[in-house]
């Protein structure tokens, strides 16, 4: 499978567009939307030069692929377009590694539509030793298009954007 436009769309979203690079909340540097490495395997460094939004758009297209093909490796599981989006989304946020040992790709793999999948897939909202609010609200976006996807991603992004917001969620430059 590929994951589609609505899928990108809800990672550019939640990564949001940074020309520079900058240490996401557990300290990682990162540019783009939220890559931490370039297609040569390089990693960001905080020294880097800036990017433009084409060339990120460029850089998350293709990393998007790695994370398919790692995913597609250890997925099992029939999925549904809305499911497999909302699952790249989240495996490029947390690592495909660290989703491959996860308990939460097990119960896909076992059943793709039990509803105690929502509960592994919200021990993810951590960062930096401490729980985010912004992942909160990923995760919760991820999950309402993995079970129900019947909304759009404007309608997610509407709900999300009215969930209450914390100052720590937020990143300045």
């Amino acid at each position: 499978m590929k994951i589609s436009e609505t899928g990108l769309k809800l990672i550019k979203f939640f990564e949001g567009f940074c020309p520079k690079p900058y240490k996401c909340p557990a300290g990682i540097p990162t540019i783009g939307y939220g890559a931490t490495f370039y297609l040569d395997g390089r990693k960001v460094k905080m020294t880097d030069k800036a990017i433009t939004e084409a060339d990120a758009t460029i850089l998350l297209a293709k990393m998007v692929t790695q994370f398919e093909d790692q995913v597609n490796s250890f997925l099992t599981a029939k999925l549904n377009q809305n499911q497999y989006d909302a699952l790249i989304s989240l495996s490029y946020n947390i690592g495909w590694n660290a989703l491959r040992k996860s308990t939460l790709i097990k119960l896909i793999n076992s059943n793709a539509n039990s509803e105690i999948i929502e509960l592994a897939w919200m021990k993810w909202v951590h960062g930096g030793g401490r729980k985010l609010p912004g992942l909160v609200r990923r995760r919760k976006a991820e999950i309402e298009l993995y079970f129900k996807g019947k909304k759009t991603l404007e309608q997610l992004a509407n709900d999300i954007m009215n969930l209450p917001r914390y100052n720590d969620d937020e990143i300045y430059l």
